[in-house]
């Protein structure tokens, strides 16, 4: 591998090598785990390299394989999982210039990989009243690339699912990571083969998402006394087909009083509430169906004076990996969990794991429609102690039938519930052969025999001197 070889063949690219911003561009979100934070502190790139489109794309790429040269792309690095840091070195490709929005037609949006989500909407809303089906509670900086790459679903996916869901992605165009690189057009099941891969197995260039009817969204918190109010709330809510929502999140007390800062002089330190998100037409709807359920508003949008609204976050913004980022500003000890609650049996699950750790894991809940079925994630914050009490909580959790996508591990495999999806593994025997894009994140081609039986984490080879 020769840094200084390979540079001199990318002459004329834009190019940044000065140690200090290879290493802030080289992180992500990873720190939103302890565990994560301790083994990827001092991970960093050798240098970046930012195309500003496809054909400089195909050259970096082909360069990098000439000269051995890992390359990790980035989009803008709001991941939690360490999915955009470069654990061999190497090149960090950042695909942030690449953000140009093609085409805007009826259903469909037609944009480079780096353009980031929140412009793409404006954009649409501008052109035809569209915008995303889903997005992350990240949209106002996230990428469209990152989040096909590294993302599963969000606000949205109550009404669409997730991302591994077949019509959440139209297209995507993909170069390949090998002498000659490739332009792959990829469609129907083909997509599954690089969505949520974090960029092993081909750079994503160009996307085509689906678009939906744009509304201007109402945000409504909903008090309750009880976390489970609040649960069985957002489960009935979910199931009220006339009644368009886009979000719907019910968390535990004491949880929005202590963290939600900029919100908490609607809340009392006991209550637990239920956010949300709705469409103006529905509003009247929802009322009715909030009052017949014992649930009290304590903030709307379309009612608030403009004083309370004053410098108050969007719904999103409180929900999905955001309430773990609000807890965080406020008290660093905290961490969290990815949990699935299965349908049917999904209330139960989440009353049983409410009260298993009182004062140590805070539930919080995100209603999604999963293979059809309406049921919850479960975001839980956790007040972290020791990285063997975090694996004692994610057993109980597993063990009481409510799967762990683990986000303390930085490996697809072990965010997955630790299956390998021999779809992605094939397809990365073909496009990137000498295994030199994000190495490390995929556990069936760093190690094929790694016995996921012994519970021991993978440990990559490059991070083993500070595991």
């Amino acid at each position: 591998m020769s840094i200084e070889a390979l540079k001199q063949d990318l002459d004329g690219l834009k190019i940044e090598d000065n140690a200090r911003l290879v290493q802030q561009k080289s992180r992500d979100f990873y720190w939103y785990s302890p565990v994560l934070k301790r083994q990827l502190e001092h991970v960093t790139a050798d240098f970046i390299v930012t195309p500003r489109d496809e054909d400089e794309v195909i050259r970096v790429l082909a360069a990098c394989h000439k000269h051995g040269v890992p390359v990790t792309p980035r989009g803008s690095g709001t991941g939690n999982y360490g999915q955009a840091m470069p654990l061999s070195g190497g090149v960090l490709l950042s695909l942030s210039e690449l953000d140009e929005i093609r085409e805007i037609a009826p259903g469909r949006v037609v944009c480079g990989a780096g353009a980031i989500m929140a412009k793409i909407d404006r954009e649409t809303r501008a052109h035809s009243a569209q915008e995303f089906r889903m997005f992350p509670s990240t949209y106002s900086t996230a990428s469209i690339g990152g989040f096909i790459a590294g993302g599963s679903g969000g606000v949205g996916s109550i009404n669409f699912g997730g991302l591994r869901d077949f019509g959440n992605v139209l297209r995507l165009r993909v170069v390949t990571m090998e002498a000659q690189p490739r332009i792959l057009e990829l469609t129907g099941e083909d997509l599954h083969k690089v969505t949520h891969a974090y960029g092993t197995n081909g750079i994503i260039t160009e996307v085509e998402m689906p678009l939906t009817t744009a509304y201007d969204w109402v945000d409504v918190i909903v008090g309750f006394d009880t976390f489970m109010g609040a649960a069985r709330y957002g489960n009935a809510l979910a199931r009220q087909d006339g009644i368009l929502t886009k979000l719907i999140t019910p968390i535990s007390a004491p949880v929005p009083w202590t963290y939600f800062k900029r919100h908490q002089k609607f809340f009392s330190e006991n209550m637990s509430i239920c956010v949300c998100m709705v469409a103006p037409h529905s509003l009247d709807a929802f009322m009715a169906f909030t009052r017949r359920a014992g649930g009290d508003v304590v903030y709307s949008s379309d009612s608030a004076s403009d004083e309370d609204k004053r410098g108050l976050p969007p719904a999103y913004e409180l929900a999905w990996n955001h309430t773990t980022l609000r807890a965080l500003r406020v008290d660093p000890s905290v961490t969290y969990l990815q949990s699935l609650y299965p349908f049917p049996n999904q209330l139960a699950l989440v009353e049983k794991m409410d009260q298993m750790f009182p004062g140590e894991v805070y539930s919080h809940l995100e209603f999604v429609r999963f293979d059809g079925d309406i049921t919850c994630f479960g975001l839980p914050l956790v007040k972290f102690t020791t990285e063997q009490r975090l694996d004692e909580i994610v057993r109980a959790f597993e063990d009481n039938g409510c799967p762990i996508f683990n986000p303390h591990r930085y490996t697809l495999e072990e965010g997955g519930m630790k299956q390998t999806d021999e779809v992605q593994l094939a397809f990365k025997r073909e496009a990137d052969p000498q295994g030199l894009l994000n190495p490390g994140k995929m556990i069936a081609w760093e190690n094929p025999d790694y016995d996921y039986r012994t519970g021991k984490t993978f440990l990559f080879k490059g991070l083993e001197k500070v595991a």
